[in-house]
């Protein structure tokens, strides 16, 4: 048996949108601190999940267990 999983950043979604971005398009306070603390300088897009997801599900990653694979802009990696 393998376990694995997706650690993922922030990702605008129907459930954060309205704390993300403003009436106008914009970004609220709270996503410029997210922007400016993710070292690619952006929110993620769903399709950048599927590869890892991909990824861990086929044989590729036969041999993978235990791993927890961020998919986070770098985030993780600390400021």
């Amino acid at each position: 048996m393998r376990v694995n999983a997706v650690a993922p950043g922030f990702f605008i979604t129907t459930q954060n949108r309205g704390v993300l971005v403003t009436a106008d398009g914009g970004y609220s306070p709270r996503a410029e601190s997210i922007i400016a603390h993710t070292p690619m300088g952006r929110f993620g897009r769903p399709e950048e999940l599927v590869g890892t997801v991909q990824w861990l599900a086929s044989d590729a990653a036969s041999f993978v267990t235990g791993a927890v694979v961020p998919v986070d802009g770098g985030l993780a990696m600390g400021n």
